[in-house]
């Protein structure tokens, strides 16, 4: 069996070569989602292993998703995602082991998060057994130490000068015994603020901040928080959005009500300051 863990270069394509490696425990291509880029979870004499690629140098299948970008854009996604996996060491950040570049470009080799992933396609988000709404209907004790997580990881990633992009409940990988958060899929993160330059940015709408929807708006710090603070306030309020409910108590709630304010003045100015603000909160709660 080809050891993953060993390669740094193959003349083989990632299917091959992932092929080689053990047990494929799982595909994900175009029926599973539509970015185009394609990725295996692969039992190995190594361990459990996630292997991203940007997929092959063609148009998808016929009735898949068409993908957001074509090979090239994927693949300059890919090498971002590395060049953030190198700059930052969190333990809620995926593990990035090594990066084997292939004949259709290169394969990202991490560990297998541990959990489950907690974003699911909206028909599957009313279903009680789903990741989703176990982590929503999970103990405030449980959700208030993946979301910790979730803030202090982004203190570190800032720190690094990295700014949020499609950060989403699909990133987030939840061990829902130990309460453990695993990120995933950071790609289109970028180092440094920047302007939009889409018009509608990459994303999931119900995270997404305004600015993130306007063509030339800038993208900073303060997209960052909005993001966060919109993750924190829809699982920390069990799906309702009603800050009255939220699981870490008044304050906290009163943290992320300004960290989603729709006018970008009015937010956080960093993620620094806005973890500060919710580490006081917590611990005013008891």
């Amino acid at each position: 069996m080809t050891d993953l863990l060993s390669l740094t270069r193959t003349d083989r394509t990632a299917e091959d070569l992932v092929l080689s490696a053990g047990e494929i425990l799982a595909r994900y291509d175009h029926l599973t989602q539509d970015s185009g880029n394609v990725s295996w979870l692969v039992r190995t004499q190594q361990g459990d292993l996630f292997v991203k690629t940007a997929g092959t140098d063609a148009p998808p299948p016929p009735g898949g998703a068409v993908p957001y970008l074509d090979h090239a854009g994927r693949v300059g996604l890919l090498r971002s995602a590395v060049e953030l996996a190198r700059s930052v060491d969190h333990p809620a950040l995926a593990r990035l082991r090594t990066v084997i570049e292939t004949a259709d470009g290169p394969a990202l080799v991490y560990d297998r998060a541990p959990g489950e992933l907690i974003g699911v396609p909206s028909v599957q988000r009313g279903d009680p057994t789903s990741p989703y709404r176990r982590f929503a209907t999970a103990s405030a004790e449980l959700r208030l130490a993946v979301l910790d997580q979730l803030l202090d990881a982004h203190v570190a990633l800032e720190s690094a000068g990295w700014v949020a992009g499609d950060l989403y409940d699909g990133c987030l990988m939840v061990d829902l015994a130990s309460g453990r958060l695993t990120l995933i899929d950071l790609d289109t993160y970028r180092c440094g603020a920047s302007t939009n330059d889409m018009g509608r940015m990459f994303g999931a709408s119900r995270f997404m901040a305004p600015e993130e929807f306007e063509l030339g708006a800038p993208l900073d710090a303060r997209t960052t928080v909005f993001t966060l603070g919109r993750l924190v306030h829809h699982f920390g309020t069990g799906l309702t959005e009603d800050l009255s409910q939220f699981c870490g108590g008044e304050d906290a709630a009163d943290v992320i009500a300004r960290a989603t304010r729709p006018a970008r003045s009015e937010r956080f100015g960093t993620v620094g300051e806005l973890a500060a603000a919710w580490s006081a909160a917590r611990l005013s709660s008891g």
